[in-house]
């Protein structure tokens, strides 16, 4: 397996291990947001977040010929989230590469 087929593997693997996180639907004012849209939709519905926080991690395979890890990329995973007043919770969005990947409840 080539280092970009292992790399697609990785962040397939790497998506899994997120879409295990709880996914909830959350109102902004007359709207109503979900995982299956945009963060460009989320923001447009509930402005701006609050908070914001980014890590970047490398991605690493095992190279076939000589056992050894290798880098074969990076993920960035962001953490973005709104408060929505005092009477409800907090909506944690987590973004990974770009890509919504669950919206819960800041415990």
């Amino acid at each position: 397996m080539n280092p970009a087929h292992r790399l697609v593997l990785i962040a397939v693997l790497l998506a899994g291990v997120q879409a295990v996180q709880a996914d909830e639907a959350f109102r902004c004012g007359k709207w109503v947001v979900s995982s299956g849209m945009t963060l460009g939709e989320i923001s447009s519905k509930c402005g701006p977040p609050a908070s914001r926080e980014s890590r970047s991690e490398d991605v690493l395979v095992r190279n076939r010929n000589t056992g050894l890890m290798m880098k074969a990329g990076v993920t960035t995973t962001e953490t973005l989230t709104w408060n929505r007043g005092s009477t409800a919770a907090a909506m944690v969005v987590t973004v990974v590469d770009g890509k919504v990947k669950s919206i819960e409840r800041k415990p």
